[in-house]
């Protein structure tokens, strides 16, 4: 066949997939795209040239060994009910786009850690991308008859004309959306496509070498079984063998979730969890389809051909031997199929985390926050439109530099060992809170280090220097350092050799330096979030811990840059709507942080999300212990939903009322007579002075100053006051001790609050020259009971002036936001609290021993209803033990 008309079928199976693509972007709500049946065919794109062509190779010199490719991904399948579902879980929860991203994430959002993911995906999947290259190019001769020409400049190389083609294709399909967390429903529309395609394709050339060129497969296998070699094709060839059969298809289980193409349709691309269900036994089932005729083409090749011919071609090279183009056609296509599948998903994959990983936090952060919304959607899209093409023409120029020397199968597999490196704390850190982001990059590093030495090092020196000296005596010729005989193991294949080694390595640095090294309080708030998972996932939001001073107008102009004024106006409508908070809102919260860095992942990548948020908000360090037991409170409140939970907190409940009840019957003759007690005097004190005052004036015969009445008047009425506000505390007490004082609850605005307290207040406060300031100005909506938290304010503002000196006194009330409640205090320049009285402070009628001579007035009742209020709000109060001059007392309301 012509190279003409090799580019003719090319050019119009590539017009094909673009209509596919251009037909499933404009349903792409139609059920014919957003189906399982669609989602299990894009998961085989992990079927490359390298199972088209590289299994017929391995299988026809090495036998069954093949099958270990595909039994990491069988084994895999049923697991992905639980652990992919898990990960997808957790990747639209805070919209990943990418590995790197999901990886950044977990270690709380660790910059450095992306790029080092990103990097490590680059140098393992450029020489994957050249194999198909390689497979694109090789098949093109063979099908042109062109395998005694080699080009050796770039412009009459068909190859990398073809990597053109895709590169625009993926560039055209790939980059519609900023935000790459989006579906890209055209293009796995058009990989479904080709998935059926290659199979088909695979099967009829299977069915046609089997039982049209031979007398079918008992045919086949009594001709091969006379072969020498026989045995070692169809065995695992003794415990040297099986140690290779193990770890290479534990190779491939750890591939089927860490390559950038497969976690890109298996998880990024998921419609619904509930998929899952078909993939589990429909994909296992196409890689068996898939595996059916590999052997007995292989055999049929070695049968047919000798030794000279490259047996990954045989199901070329078999139809064309015996002049049947069209069938030979038909493989081409299906091995194209293929290679464009993988290749335009890979470079998807890849171009998001270059851009979102590398380039945007390392490069253009700064200049993206100074530009307008239209012109960074448009920088995005280009440097991913760069990426793109930089990559697959920097595959090309690998695959003429290295790739032509190699096998498919073994090009493969060092792809899959340098990618194998992002294991450990990709699956342990799903399961174990304790790894932390510097183990994960000391192990991928370790891990790398060991994989280029004894694995891409003696490589690139052989392929440079036409010798194995490097192989054979070791590095400065010390035999324990042989790259393919580490140490004296010399029983594995290269590439699982550097597998064994690069993991053993990689693992135990992580494990190591996780056990002897904390992260920071974010690093570990991400580590409990994605490890109980579906705990967190109710959360949503809330799941943050953060703690400080953010301004939702601040936040709103960073989202404006990156998704514009309508999206991000839309966005946080949402939010304000979801949360039920006044459109006015100005204090941001942990959950607006969280929804905003959200928000912006998509586009520009977790750690740049979190890098530009943070360079607009005021944020305080929060305690690894306080972190802790926030986020145990969070996961209490989920888990006591659960029956068994509740019975056994019942129970607990019962034991401690039964108590309770007996603690209660001993003392209650005490408090009994301590209340009396102290009932009896404080309303003694105003009748008596009533009394008297009363009777003074009854006595006058008009020859008392109006002055002097005027005081007994005064008198009189303060001391009336003081009886009603005491019998008001009593009753006021009364009803929160039975339980009687129901609380009306709405949604009201804190400051507005805070102010009428301060209005209440402000005559005492001016009488003795102290002044009261309130800290915090910004309006924040809560739901509370206004007249009692009121109450609250009045009891806090009226012992601060008590006890605060004359003129020189300042009062200064505050507020701010928690992870989950607001933050109220009230702090004084006064006296202060004797550290022995701190604790009893909120005490029923206790009164510190420390006072003037002259006591002040109260029951002692005071403090213990504030304390009653709150608490029936289900907030805390409590003094700040830390304060050194003055006292602080500190309540919290909870959001919800």
């Amino acid at each position: 066949m012509s190279n003409y008309a090799l580019i003719v079928i090319i050019v119009v199976y590539l017009s094909v997939l673009f209509y596919i693509a251009f037909f499933a972007e404009k349903k792409r709500q139609s059920k014919w795209v957003n189906n399982p049946y669609v989602y299990t065919l894009s998961l085989a794109v992990y079927c490359s040239a390298w199972t088209y062509y590289g299994s017929i190779g391995i299988a026809a010199n090495s036998g069954i060994n093949f099958l270990t490719i595909y039994l990491g991904p069988v084994i895999a399948a049923p697991l992905w009910i639980v652990l992919l579902r898990k990960i997808i879980r957790i990747s639209k929860q805070h919209k990943i786009s990418s590995i790197a991203d999901f990886i950044s994430l977990r270690y709380g959002n660790h910059r450095f850690l992306g790029a080092l993911v990103t990097l490590i995906c680059l140098f393992g999947t450029l020489p994957y991308i050249s194999l198909q290259l390689k497979a694109v190019s090789e098949t093109f001769e063979i099908m042109a008859d062109e395998t005694s020409y080699t080009s050796t400049y770039v412009i009459d190389d068909s190859t990398f004309y073809v990597a053109l083609l895709l590169a625009v294709f993926a560039t055209f399909f790939g980059t519609q959306n900023t935000d790459a967390s989006e579906k890209h429903k055209g293009i796995i529309a058009t990989v479904a496509f080709e998935s059926v395609l290659k199979l088909l394709f695979f099967l009829i050339i299977g069915v046609y070498i089997t039982f049209y060129l031979f007398d079918g497969t008992t045919d086949i296998y009594n001709q091969i079984s006379t072969s020498a070699n026989f045995k070692e094709l169809t065995t695992v060839n003794g415990l040297e063998g099986g140690f290779n059969w193990f770890f290479t298809t534990a190779l491939s289980f750890i591939a089927i979730f860490l390559l950038p193409r497969q976690f890109q349709v298996s998880v990024l691309e998921n419609n619904r969890e509930k998929h899952l269900k078909k993939a589990i036994w429909l994909f296992p089932l196409y890689l068996l389809l898939f595996n059916v005729f590999v052997i007995f083409i292989a055999w049929a090749g070695k049968l047919t051909f000798d030794a000279s011919v490259n047996a990954e071609y045989y199901t070329l090279l078999l139809p064309l031997k015996n002049g049947n183009s069209f069938l030979a056609t038909l493989v081409f296509l299906g091995g194209f199929s293929a290679v464009i599948s993988m290749v335009v998903v890979s470079t998807l994959a890849l171009s998001t985390m270059v851009s979102n990983n590398l380039i945007i936090p390392y490069g253009f952060l700064d200049k993206f926050i100074k530009n307008l919304p239209e012109r960074n959607s448009k920088y995005i899209k280009t440097i991913r439109r760069i990426s793109i093409f930089t990559i697959i023409i920097a595959a090309y120029f690998f695959y003429v530099s290295f790739s032509k020397e190699l096998s498919l199968y073994s090009i493969g597999l060092i792809s899959f060992v340098i990618i194998s490196q992002l294991a450990p704390s990709f699956f342990i850190g799903l399961y174990w809170n304790r790894g932390s982001s510097k183990a994960a990059i000391i192990g991928m590093v370790a891990g790398l280090a060991v994989t280029i030495y004894t694995l891409v090092v003696p490589f690139i020196l052989k392929a440079y220097t036409g010798t194995d000296d490097f192989v054979q005596y070791g590095l400065f010729n010390i035999s324990s350092l042989k790259p393919y005989a580490l140490f004296g193991i010399d029983f594995l294949s290269p590439p699982m050799h550097a597998f064994f080694w690069s993991m053993s390595i990689n693992g135990l640095c992580y494990l190591t330096f996780s056990l002897t090294s904390k992260g920071n309080y974010r690093e570990r708030n991400y580590a409990e979030m994605f490890v109980d998972s579906k705990n967190f996932t109710t959360l949503q939001d809330s799941a943050l811990v953060w703690k400080g001073e953010a301004y939702v107008a601040d936040i709103k102009n960073v989202l404006i840059r990156f998704l514009g004024e309508y999206r991000a106006n839309r966005a946080l409508k949402i939010f304000f709507t979801k949360y039920k908070l006044s459109p006015d809102t100005q204090l941001a919260d942990a959950r607006l942080i969280n929804f905003s860095e959200k928000l912006l992942t998509g586009s520009i990548g977790s750690a740049s999300a979190k890098i530009l948020i943070a360079s607009v908000v005021k944020e305080e360090q929060i305690s690894l212990v306080e972190v802790l037991k926030i986020l145990e409170e969070s996961k209490e409140t989920i888990v006591s939903n659960k029956v068994l939970i509740e019975k056994s907190e019942e129970l607990s409940q019962l034991t401690s009322k039964l108590k309770d009840a007996n603690d209660e019957l001993i003392t209650k003759d005490k408090q009994k007579d301590d209340f009396l007690d102290t009932v009896a005097h404080e309303l003694k004190t105003p009748i008596t002075g009533i009394r008297a005052a009363t009777e003074l004036l009854m006595d006058d015969d008009d020859d008392m100053p109006n002055d002097i009445k005027n005081q007994f008047l005064t008198n009189i009425l303060q001391d009336s006051d003081r009886l009603g506000r005491l019998i008001n505390n009593i009753l006021d007490f009364e009803k929160l001790e039975t339980g009687r004082l129901n609380l009306t609850i709405s949604q009201l605005d804190i400051q507005q609050t805070i102010k009428k307290a301060v209005a209440s207040t402000q005559h005492i406060a001016a009488k003795k020259g102290i002044q009261i300031n309130v800290k915090n100005v910004h309006r924040f909506k809560i739901k509370y009971d206004e007249d009692r938290i009121l109450q609250v304010l009045y009891n806090l503002l009226s012992n601060a002036i008590k006890f605060c000196e004359p003129e020189t006194g300042t009062i200064e009330i505050d507020y701010k936001l928690g992870s989950t409640v607001l933050e109220i205090s009230v702090s004084d320049n006064g006296k202060g609290i004797p550290p022995e009285d701190i604790d009893y402070i909120f005490d029923k009628f206790y009164q510190s021993q420390h006072q003037n001579t002259i006591k002040p007035e109260g029951s002692g009742l005071g403090l213990a209803i504030t304390k009653q209020i709150i608490e029936k709000h289900n907030g805390k109060i409590w003094a700040d033990k830390a304060r050194k001059k003055g006292a602080k007392l500190v309540f919290t309301l909870p959001f919800n």
